[in-house]
């Protein structure tokens, strides 16, 4: 029976970030670590219409220039140069710039074959190997580690088992960790539009009756669509036929990038916030969104992770003690922790108060957008959350 320092199980976007992030210190002191995911990543980028794509923070693309990844990253990456937040049918809107904060963008759309394909292409088969495509079915917990039982009925024991199969994890059902669930009754419309006019890269938050909808920049002049509605009304949207589509789209985006004149293949995700009620266990860390799954307007689910993994990598490597230490896991939840507080509650919040019709809380929203323009300080603050740099003291 084999054995390694580091299990992964789930070799995302998410699981591939912390292998890297712990590659050369891994490879320094001999660790070996195994990536363990059931789908099998392409041999080369294809580029695509229809790419799902995630949103980058500034946070994001300095963790990634730490790895040594980002000049890879950004030959694809579409610069958010500005962010254009507005609530339909009424007066108040607010924009925040990357001039005013002083960067060269607040966050980078990068379309997740790519993001990938760069992170799979660096990782060092010296020090990171793959078991691909399997599947972990059984997780056996030992004195100093965990035995893993595989889909081809072998096993492996591994003194940290990483847990980042995603948020409808079946291994954490199996090890009995509950999970906090908040329920939005949304579903998000995920799909890929070309409008006529160049977006310039600007990225528009909108806040409806119906739900709130998010424009990404991408390249080719492309943006990418996050439409969250009621269950059967986002049903409904995504069985119409494109000119129908399109033109229900105009109606609630309205004319700010000209016509839009194409839809690429849409998606429906329900939306929930789920929070794992444990995160470490002896030789045992929950990671991505197997720990936490955010409700994507806000664009923080992956950045939060990002950060996750490379505060785990940064424990891991500066502890003396083997891999899946409890002593050294705890200290990585509780550096984690404020993160964690503030980001998933400002997502929640952003969330709820913007899709609330209630008089009042109307009323206070449309102060709190006037209020960002005309106060900066609460302007900087939040333009440093939605930057990924909300717990940070250096800019």
């Amino acid at each position: 029976m084999s054995r390694v320092n580091l299990a992964i199980i789930g070799g995302g976007l998410v699981g591939a970030s912390l292998a890297l992030a712990l590659q050369a210190g891994a490879k320094a002191r001999g660790w070996k670590i195994v990536l363990i995911e059931p789908f099998a990543p392409g041999n080369s980028y294809q580029p695509s219409y229809d790419a799902r794509s995630s949103a980058l923070s500034y946070g994001a693309r300095q963790i990634y220039e730490r790895l040594g990844l980002w000049s890879a990253i950004a030959e694809r990456g579409e610069p958010i140069k500005d962010i254009h937040v507005s609530d339909r049918g009424r007066f108040s809107t607010a924009r925040l710039s990357a001039s005013e904060e002083g960067v060269p963008a607040l966050g980078y759309v990068v379309e997740n074959a790519w993001l990938g394909q760069c992170l799979w292409k660096s990782l060092d088969p010296d020090v990171i190997s793959w078991r691909c495509p399997a599947e972990v079915i059984h997780m056996q917990p030992l004195e100093d580690g965990y035995r893993l039982t595989l889909n081809d009925e072998t096993t492996l024991e591994c003194d940290l088992a990483v847990l980042a199969d995603g948020g409808r994890s079946g291994l954490r059902e199996q090890l009995g960790i509950h999970v906090r669930q908040q329920p939005y009754n949304q579903s998000a419309l995920i799909a890929n539009i070309t409008p006529s006019r160049p977006h310039g890269g600007m990225a528009f938050e909108r806040f409806t009756e119906e739900g709130p909808m998010a424009l990404l920049p991408l390249p080719d002049n492309r943006c990418a669509l996050v439409w969250t509605r009621l269950g059967m009304d986002a049903q409904r949207l995504a069985a119409l036929d494109e000119r129908s589509f399109l033109s229900e789209l105009q109606g609630v985006f309205g004319y700010r990038l000209g016509t839009l004149k194409q839809v690429g293949a849409r998606h429906l995700y329900p939306l929930t916030l789920v929070e794992a009620e444990e995160q470490v266990r002896p030789h045992l860390t929950v990671l991505g969104n197997a720990a936490h799954s955010l409700h994507p307007i806000a664009g923080q689910g992956f950045n939060l992770s990002l950060r996750d993994a490379q505060a785990l990598a940064d424990a891991l490597l500066g502890s003396d003690k083997k891999p899946g230490d409890f002593a050294t896991l705890l200290s990585y939840q509780q550096a984690q922790k404020l993160d964690q507080q503030l980001t998933i509650g400002f997502s929640d919040q952003v969330t709820r108060v913007f899709g609330s019709e209630q008089p009042l809380v109307s009323f206070a929203r449309n102060l709190g957008l006037l209020g960002l323009d005309l106060l900066p300080p609460a302007k900087r603050w939040f333009a440093r959350q939605a930057m990924g740099l909300g717990t940070r003291a250096d800019s």
